[in-house]
C-alpha cells in the first residue's frame, strides 16, 4: 500500500517568496512542484492585467485540477506554487487533497509590502527563466494586494507561518 501523500501549498502577497519556498520544499521533501507562473510563461499567456491573469490561471487550473489528485493517490507529494491567497482558491485546493484522501500543509509567508516590492523589482530586472511572464508593476501589485486574504482558523487548514524572503 502506498503512503499517504501531502499537498503543500503557499499563501502570501506577490513577491513574498512563494516560488522560493516552493522550490525549497520540492528539493527538501522531495515533491513535485507545480508552479503556475511556469505554466503561464510556457503556454505563452499575455498577462497585462488582473483579468488577464485570472483567465490564464483558470485555464491552467482546469488541467492541474485533474493531475494533482492523481499524483496524490499515487503517493507523490505535491507542492502548489499558487492558489493559496484567497478563500476561494484555498477551497479549490481543499477539493484536490480531499478528493485524493491526502493530507495537506498550508505555508503562510508573512512579508511587508516593501519586502515584496523589492523582490518584484529584482525579478523584473532579472527576468528569471521559467517564472517570468512579464513585468509586474507597482500598480499591478497594489491592484492584486487587496485580493489577498490570510487564512483564518475557520478554514481549518494546517497552517505553517513563515517570514518573508528577501532576495536582495
Amino acid at each position: 500500500m502506498l503512503a499517504m501523500a501531502t499537498l503543500h501549498f503557499i499563501c502570501g502577497k506577490a513577491g513574498a517568496g512563494k516560488t522560493t519556498l516552493a522550490r525549497e520544499l520540492g528539493r527538501s521533501l522531495p515533491a513535485i512542484v507545480i508552479c503556475e507562473d511556469e505554466w503561464i510563461s510556457t503556454l505563452g499567456f499575455a498577462v497585462r492585467s488582473l483579468e488577464d491573469y485570472l483567465d490564464a490561471s483558470g485555464r491552467c487550473r482546469k488541467v492541474i485540477g485533474s493531475l494533482v489528485p492523481d499524483l496524490l493517490r499515487q503517493g507523490v507529494p505535491v507542492v502548489l506554487d499558487f492558489a493559496g491567497n484567497t478563500v476561494r482558491g484555498r477551497a479549490w485546493v481543499r477539493s484536490l487533497f480531499e478528493s485524493a484522501s491526502a493530507d495537506h500543509a498550508l505555508y503562510w509567508i508573512e512579508a511587508s509590502d516593501a519586502e515584496c516590492l523589492g523582490n518584484i523589482h529584482l525579478r523584473n530586472d532579472e527576468k528569471p527563466a521559467g517564472v517570468y511572464w512579464g513585468p509586474v508593476s507597482d500598480e499591478l501589485f497594489h491592484a492584486v494586494n487587496p485580493h489577498f486574504v490570510p487564512p483564518s482558523p475557520e478554514e481549518s487548514f494546517q497552517v505553517i507561518r513563515r517570514p518573508g524572503y528577501s532576495r536582495r
